[in-house]
This record gives C-alpha cells, sequence and structure tokens, in this order.
C-alpha cells in the first residue's frame, strides 16, 4: 500500500504589497510610503490575491500543508480557506516590514518545506533571495506594483496552477528566474532603473531542451551523456557513493569507472576506492566524513519507481540518515520519469520514520542544467 505524501509548503504574505498601485505611487517600499498610500485610504490587496492562487487548492487540502507567519503575514488566508498549517513567525510591531518578511521567511525554511510561496512584488522578492538557501524552490503570486523578477507566476491563478501540477505527480521543470527589481525613487521622475540581484530557483512548465530523434523520443544516449556532464561539473571533492542503473552507469563511464551491477561504488576525486561494497563498508566511510561531504547518486528503479529498497539494501536507514536528503542527486531521464505516468516516486527503506522524511518532493536531474521536480511516497 502507497502512503500518499503531504506537500509542505512554505507561505508568506507581505501585506503591503501593491498598496501603492492604485494612488499612482509607483510602488510600496518604505514605510513613508505605505503610511501615506494607508492614510489615503489605499486597500491591501496582497492577501486576497494570494487566496485567489490558494482557492484553487482547496480539493487538494489533505494533500497539503502549510509553514506560515502569523496574521496576515499568511495564517489568517490559510485559516480563512480551511488549510492545515503551522505559524512559526510573529511580527514584533504591526504594520510588518521587510525586517519581518526576512525573519520570517529565515525561520520557514528551516522546516523541510518543499517550496515556499510568496505573495508580493519585486521588493518582497528582493527581500527574499537575501535569506533563502541557494537550492530552496520558490514561487511568487504576484501582488506588488512592480513585477519585473521572473520568480512570479503570470497570476495568482497561474501560481496555483503551477502547485496543482505539483501536486497531480505531473513533470515540473526547474529553472533560475533573475530577482530585478527598480529603483522607485528614480521612477516616480520617470526613470525606469532596473536592477538584477540574483537569482532563485523557481518550477516551470516542461520543455523537452534534450536532442530528440526521430518519433519525438529523448536519444538516450545524448541525454545520458547530458546528464553525465551536470553531475561532473557539480563534483568537488566529495565522497560520491555510486548506485547502480543505466543512468549512474553513464556517469560512471563518463569518469572511466566500470559500476556494479546492483551494487554500490565509491568514487572520490575521480579515484575509484572501492567496487561493490557491502553495508558496513558504506557505513564507515560515509559515518567519518563531516556533513555535505558526501553526495548520494542514485536513479529509480526501472517502471517501478523505486528509490530506495528494491536492488539497494546496502543503501541502509543508517547510510542514507548520514549522508541526508539534502545531499541525495536522483538522475533519470524524462522518457523514465514519464513512464511513471504521473505515479510518485516510492521509498521503501524498512524505516517507516525516515520513509516519512524522504517523502514530498525531490530534484531530479535530467540533463545538463536541467531538473525537475517529483513527488516522493512512502510504502507501506
Amino acid at each position: 500500500m502507497e502512503t500518499s505524501s503531504k506537500l509542505t509548503v512554505g507561505f508568506i504574505i507581505n501585506p503591503y504589497a501593491g498598496i501603492g498601485g492604485a494612488l499612482a505611487l509607483k510602488g510600496s517600499d518604505g514605510a513613508d510610503i505605505r503610511e501615506k498610500a494607508l492614510a489615503a485610504g489605499a486597500e491591501k490587496k496582497a492577501a486576497r490575491r494570494a487566496e485567489t492562487a490558494l482557492e484553487l487548492l482547496q480539493p487538494y487540502k489533505q494533500l497539503l500543508h502549510f509553514v506560515t507567519a502569523d496574521n496576515e503575514m499568511g495564517a489568517n488566508s490559510l485559516e480563512a480557506l480551511g488549510f492545515s498549517f503551522d505559524s512559526v513567525y510573529k511580527a514584533a510591531e504591526t504594520p510588518s516590514s521587510p525586517e519581518d518578511t526576512k525573519k520570517a521567511v529565515s525561520e520557514i525554511v528551516t522546516h523541510n518545506i518543499d517550496i515556499l510561496l510568496f505573495a508580493g512584488g519585486d521588493g518582497t522578492a528582493r527581500d527574499i533571495y537575501q535569506v533563502v538557501p541557494e537550492q530552496q524552490l520558490v514561487l511568487g503570486i504576484p501582488a506588488g506594483v512592480k513585477i519585473h523578477s521572473g520568480v512570479y507566476a503570470i497570476s495568482p491563478t497561474g501560481a496555483g496552477r503551477v502547485i496543482e501540477k505539483i501536486l497531480q505527480g505531473e513533470l515540473s521543470s526547474i529553472h533560475n528566474a533573475d530577482v530585478m527589481d527598480i529603483d522607485e525613487d528614480a521612477f516616480r521622475k520617470g526613470t525606469v532603473k532596473a536592477r538584477r540581484f540574483g537569482e532563485m530557483s523557481v518550477p516551470a512548465e516542461l520543455e523537452y531542451v534534450q536532442a530528440v530523434k526521430m518519433g519525438g523520443k529523448e536519444s538516450d544516449e545524448m541525454v545520458l551523456d547530458d546528464i553525465a556532464a551536470e553531475v561532473t561539473e557539480r563534483i568537488d571533492d566529495e565522497l560520491l557513493v555510486m548506485g547502480s542503473g543505466s543512468t549512474v552507469e553513464a556517469i560512471m563511464q563518463s569518469m572511466g569507472h566500470e559500476n556494479t551491477l546492483l551494487g554500490v561504488d565509491l568514487v572520490q576525486q575521480n579515484n575509484l576506492l572501492a567496487s561493490d561494497v557491502t553495508e558496513s563498508r558504506l557505513y564507515e566511510e560515509v559515518a567519518q566524513c563531516e556533513a555535505g561531504s558526501v553526495k548520494l547518486v542514485i536513479t529509480l528503479i526501472g517502471g517501478q519507481g523505486h528509490l530506495f529498497g528494491r536492488g539497494n539494501q546496502q543503501l541502509s536507514p543508517r547510510v542514507i540518515r548520514h549522508i541526508g536528503k539534502e545531499n541525495i542527486w536522483v538522475v533519470a531521464t524524462k522518457t523514465k520519469l514519464q513512464a511513471l505516468n504521473n505515479k510518485p516516486l516510492r521509498v521503501d527503506t524498512g524505516d517507516s520514520e525516515l520513509d516519512r522524511e524522504l517523502s514530498g518532493t525531490i530534484r531530479v536531474i535530467t540533463g545538463y542544467h536541467d531538473e525537475v521536480l517529483m513527488p516522493v511516497a512512502a510504502v507501506n
């Protein structure tokens, strides 16, 4: 029996995003602008735009859990719509400030969220960019006066649809999008000065970017080469725990090594340290490594979608725990993922608590600078 996994969503609203728009104030950055807008009778509309996205997700309440901030920074909207949530931050003062956004997000991302959903404008995106981990997946609900950043969906409804696709198990590509903002003071004087502050990871519509051959199918050889190129580019001097399967085999071959069939090999600095290691040897090796200095490279097993528990029992619960979910690199072609027909990847480690920890979503490397987000479910 398969246990459906919940998607854990970080959720934050900048209540004052867009407040200066209707009054032609060209933005809402700065306490003085907010005060001026409120004094002139401006309405706070960011929460309503966030709720438009959330309303699309009401049929999926049982599959969602939110981590948010108190009151109008998120909790009010979630409570009104009947979603399950934990509130982990309360603003010291009202109105909330950009510092509250940063502090709230800094706390929210420590709760093992799958994606951070936020409502605001370019200023909000910039604040969030300053505090989120590099690999954190985010998605913006457009609610501000200025929306130049590529991290926003095209509309609140569009943001809801993207989350819905993830919940339905559809392949969702991941790409890096620019965080942009303009100088509001210059904007008010008629000059647009846009500046790029950085980039964050966002889900996107699936696009086939790898080479294809007749019939529209991926060219396996070329795609495997692309996956191998991506993995080898990421490698520094970590200890690599290499699983089995044709996708992992292609990576090993690109490094000049043979891959053990239904076994686990150890590689470091492009040197093959050990082949077909036992669970005890594997644990001995990873246990003496510092956190983050071991990467596990695995693929799913055939059409069943198993990551753990089928043909790789050397990857025991204690080994997986020591490596950490954030250090697992799953590799697969999109053709193999599509063959699952929207079913999740499966984990069956023999440790039900660990299976729950591994559930949710995981990034899958599907090509060179190409990843998709996949749901992961425990198997009872």
